[in-house]
């Protein structure tokens, strides 16, 4: 993936993190060989000064095979690059499919700019909901859970006695010496086993959530 930095001065910066980037528009060539005569077209372009009056350093431009990424913190700012695109693209008899979209952090995914924020506690439920439902599905459709419990102990026998618990509870555990790490396959299953279990370990212990995708629990091989 190539990076681009659309700057005052015209040069390129490896870092799309230097500009806010809760806005993206999309660009999709269907002929990937015209990706690159694009971006250095919109190179060119920027360093006019109407281009850079209008966009600034604002916009980070990403290139990922056949797709072009304009990311800005505004949805002026994006409106604007999508505009400054598509009239690069016409000057240069270049097509392609344009689309905005906004970063909506409870569901971690990007929606279209028609979709509103959530407002309300209602509204910020279901689209936590969605975001569970999705972790869910995603774990399910793998075989493999997308988020680990981490339990560390303070003694070898402690793990081995938490882990036999545990499996007596049905649950699958992997231990390895003073470490049990149990799979969940979501972030709200795995907070709520982190809350159960902690209520059963001693006060040196300590057990925490990571989301790691394709971890590979089987409950027939206990441990060593």
């Amino acid at each position: 993936m190539l990076h681009l930095l659309l700057g005052d001065d015209g040069r390129r910066s490896g870092r799309v993190g230097v500009v806010a980037d809760d806005w993206r528009v999309t660009v999709t060539f269907r002929d990937e060989a015209d990706v690159q005569r694009a971006v250095q077209s919109v190179r060119e372009h920027e360093v006019e000064d109407d281009v850079r009056s209008r966009l600034g350093h604002l916009v980070a431009m990403s290139v990922d095979g056949p797709a072009v990424f304009l990311y800005s913190g505004t949805e002026d700012t994006a409106r604007e690059a999508d505009r400054v695109v598509r009239e690069v693209l016409a000057r240069h008899q270049l097509s392609a499919e344009f689309t905005l979209d906004r970063w909506h952090p409870l569901e971690e995914d990007w929606e279209d700019a028609s979709v509103p924020m959530p407002d309300t506690a209602e509204q910020r439920a279901a689209e936590h909901r969605r975001l569970i439902d999705a972790e869910t599905q995603q774990s399910l459709t793998a075989g493999q859970a997308g988020w680990e419990v981490r339990v560390e102990l303070p003694s070898h026998r402690q793990a081995v006695e938490l882990a036999e618990r545990l499996q007596a509870e049905g649950r699958p555990v992997i231990r390895r010496w003073k470490y049990l790490v149990l799979g969940a396959n979501n972030e709200d299953d795995a907070s709520a086993l982190a809350e159960a279990i902690g209520q059963e370990i001693p006060a040196k212990a300590s057990v925490h959530t990571l989301a790691v995708p394709f971890v590979q629990f089987d409950a027939s091989k206990p441990g060593t």
